[in-house]
């Protein structure tokens, strides 16, 4: 874009003026003389071939078109501020925005952010979590974190790590279960994919025709496990999101039977182009995903399964 001559001194002292409606005050804003203000304000509407303010016995008054200008210098010089404030110490600071599920975000990514803090100081992460419903373009988000198959439309995704759901309970109901039918008895909590638990039963070596007598639905895996803590039910959940609860001993996973759904993908818009900071927190969460898989295969009992 081909800009003519920007006359800069020549706005800021409109700018300041329209904000004061005085050339007095905008003049000591700027450190300058009051003169000086004035004949830049001049000037601007010489150019222009307009006049921007009524000049009043006791103060300024906008015309039209001085009610026109106005926002326009105030919203650019403002965007010319932040993009300035964020230049430290020889750096630029990025703001990256990323959307995640509220159970990836609690119990994996939060207990992990000040590596990245500590390897990128100088990007600003912005994160907001959801329930798995997630609008990337509507949100303004970089990236969005989403459990599912990774086919979304316009998206591009990149696979983090499978997160298998298996029973997670207090040690006080896993003392009560000594077959995979004991669960029958007990509460099941669910998500609101209904299918869960009859594939897990069937996993588990029991027939498909095996009905809980109490189920509670869940929308998110985070108010399963708190209810599950709770002791008020079993819940159906992934133990790689919830490592800190079982290394605890607060909650057990008193059966050596998994299924696996879904996995934990990165995305985002296809027409969104990627930024350094995208970028760089794409290649931390790759490298950290997969050592933390290296880790679990090394140690396959830590997610601390019991039968």
């Amino acid at each position: 874009m081909i800009r003519p001559h920007l006359p800069l001194n020549a706005l800021r002292a409109f700018e300041a003026s329209a904000r004061h409606l005085s050339f007095t005050r905008a003049a000591i804003e700027l450190c300058v003389t009051q003169a000086a203000v004035s004949h830049q304000v001049k000037s601007l509407e010489a150019q222009l071939k307009v006049t921007l303010f009524k000049r009043l016995p006791r103060g300024l008054m906008l015309t039209s078109e001085g009610e026109t200008l106005l926002p326009v210098l105030c919203e650019s010089f403002d965007r010319i501020a932040q993009v300035l404030d964020r230049f430290e110490g020889g750096h630029y600071r990025e703001v990256l925005t990323v959307g995640a599920v509220g159970t990836f975000a609690v119990g994996w990514l939060l207990p992990r952010l000040a590596d990245f803090q500590a390897r990128y100081p100088y990007i600003d992460l912005r994160l907001s979590t959801n329930n798995n419903r997630v609008d990337v373009a509507a949100e303004g988000l970089d990236y969005a974190i989403r459990f599912g198959s990774g086919a979304w439309h316009g998206i591009e995704a990149m696979p983090l790590f499978d997160a298998p759901l298996s029973v997670l309970c207090t040690p006080q109901i896993a003392a009560q279960l000594r077959s995979p039918a004991d669960l029958l008895q007990q509460t099941l909590l669910r998500s609101y994919r209904a299918e869960e638990w009859n594939e897990w039963f069937l996993a588990a070596g029991m027939p498909g025709t095996s009905r809980p007598t109490r189920t509670v639905v869940f929308d998110s895996s985070l108010g399963m496990m708190e209810a599950a803590q709770q002791g008020v039910g079993v819940a159906l959940a992934p133990p790689s999101m919830f490592e800190r609860l079982l290394a605890s001993g607060v909650i057990q996973q008193p059966f050596n039977v998994s299924i696996n759904t879904g996995s934990y993908w990165l995305t985002r818009l296809q027409s969104r182009a990627e930024s350094v900071a995208m970028l760089a927190f794409k290649a931390w969460l790759a490298s950290t995903a997969m050592a933390g898989q290296r880790a679990r295969q090394q140690d396959p009992g830590s997610a601390g399964a019991g039968q």
